[in-house]
């Protein structure tokens, strides 16, 4: 008898379906150390290997989080409105049930997909922190941040019962609990920890633009696993998701490239990542519901605004090492509001989804229904960020700034004990006329035209 029930709970799912949400997965598991070479490469070399690890150790850290409470608090069946419960804690009751998302995925495929969402948010908002966060502290706030900030959140958006969601507010992928919530989380965070040594006298260059061109490349390839994946379906509305994902990135890649043009007449290479960035981030609530032609406006606007909004850090002098704030928190913004604006019936329904649009429908209140969450989202991330990274800092063993000279050293190797980078610090000097070597210090050469320097 039971044989017989397991046959026809597992014939109601859609195996395609499955494997796509599974690819998918992998998609957005890829964007995390993505996300780590990004920040590490737009960061200093003494710090580079510490922001790598934290994104990586931050899906440990989640994964476990999600699978004690963190997957029932947001998305369990009987939740409230505002949060979820207990009731499939430790993962129980999501074997082989019918998912929260869609009836013909598994609730098990659903709930690993969703860990990956879970992973990357906190991960985005401690890239304020970069070069001055202690390590353990890190991690600790990212469990309790995920506890107490994201999984309500997204409970609201996404939860069956969230009033979000019934409320009517379209977000596809990922604009509040995500993109909004780990901005403004990020805004917070810079502000408790306060500005690294020599801000505003020292200049932070990025160290290595390769590591930023190589997390760039990766989180575009996540991305159409993060937005299509958000179909739960191999449909024409993953399809569409694809496109505007691609489109939206590209326009913002190129805009944001051209806006910085104007001020050394070069083509930056760190500009063009990060406007792509700032397109994919846009886009994400809106790729479920918005066609090919708005996702070019979607890009152009977050390589645009999100350009300029860098400039509050200079305005109000606050010391987001990142750019999170500008680049997720106003890009989130923004994505919402425009998702309001060119949502589309036909393209929600190409998943089965019946909406009644944006403005382009005629559907003048929708702004409204987006505005609420984002404010919200935004609001409730700040303000409890605030408060437990104050709290924590208050906590012996949890104080959440390195010391002086640790920072001075660099977060490496003083919290880790290991380098990204091993420098030579001899080298060889042959002399062009007779052939003769000579092994110097690095810090004592003194280059002539006899002499041609070599590292060994």
């Amino acid at each position: 008898m039971s044989e017989n029930n397991t046959s026809t709970e597992s014939e109601r799912y859609r195996s395609g379906d499955i494997v796509f949400v599974l690819i998918s997965t992998t998609l957005v598991w890829i964007m995390i150390p993505g996300l780590g070479y990004f920040y590490s490469g737009m960061a200093r070399s003494k710090n580079a290997l510490s922001l790598i690890l934290l994104c990586c150790a931050t899906v440990a850290v989640v994964s476990i989080q999600w699978w004690m409470f963190g997957y029932s608090l947001t998305f369990s069946k009987s939740g409230g409105k505002f949060i979820g419960n207990l009731d499939n804690a430790f993962f129980r009751g999501v074997a082989n049930e019918p998912s929260v998302g869609s009836d013909t995925i598994p609730d098990s495929a659903f709930a690993i997909f969703q860990c990956m969402f879970a992973a990357i948010t906190p991960a985005l908002a401690i890239g304020a922190a970069a070069e001055r966060g202690r390590t353990l502290p890190t991690l600790v706030f990212v469990f309790i941040w995920s506890t107490l900030i994201y999984d309500p959140i997204a409970c609201w958006v996404w939860g069956k019962n969230g009033w979000s969601k019934n409320l009517g507010a379209l977000d596809f992928a990922g604009g509040t609990p995500i993109e909004t919530a780990s901005g403004a989380a990020a805004l917070a965070y810079c502000l408790v920890l306060g500005k690294r040594a020599g801000h505003g006298i020292d200049e932070f260059k990025p160290h290595n633009i390769a590591n930023v061109i190589l997390g760039a490349v990766l989180l575009w390839f996540g991305w159409f696993g993060f937005n299509g994946g958000s179909a739960l379906a191999g449909n024409a509305r993953a399809i569409n998701a694809f496109i505007v994902t691609n489109l939206a990135a590209s326009a913002g890649g190129i805009t944001w490239m051209v806006v910085d043009y104007r001020l050394e007449r070069k083509w930056s290479a760190l500009s063009f990542c990060l406007g792509a960035v700032a397109g994919m981030v846009c886009i994400t609530p809106g790729c479920g519901y918005v066609g090919s032609a708005a996702s070019i406006l979607f890009g152009v606007a977050g390589g645009t605004i999100c350009n300029f909004a860098i400039k509050l850090k200079d305005i109000f002098d606050f010391d987001d090492a990142l750019d999170v704030w500008a680049v997720h928190g106003v890009g989130g913004i923004v994505g919402n509001i425009l998702t309001a604006i060119f949502a589309q019936k036909s393209i929600a329904i190409l998943g089965g989804e019946e909406i009644n649009g944006g403005w382009l429908d005629g559907h003048w209140i929708q702004l409204a229904y987006n505005l609420a969450p984002t404010a919200a989202g935004c609001g409730y991330s700040f303000v409890g960020t605030y408060i437990i990274l104050f709290t924590m800092d208050k906590f012996p063993g949890l104080s959440l700034r390195a010391d002086a000279e640790s920072e001075a050293k660099g977060l490496d190797e003083s919290e880790l004990g290991e380098l990204a980078y091993y420098h030579v610090d001899r080298l060889i000097t042959i002399n062009t006329r007779t052939g003769e070597t000579k092994t110097i210090k690095e810090e004592t050469l003194h280059q002539t035209n006899d002499t041609n320097p070599a590292i060994v």
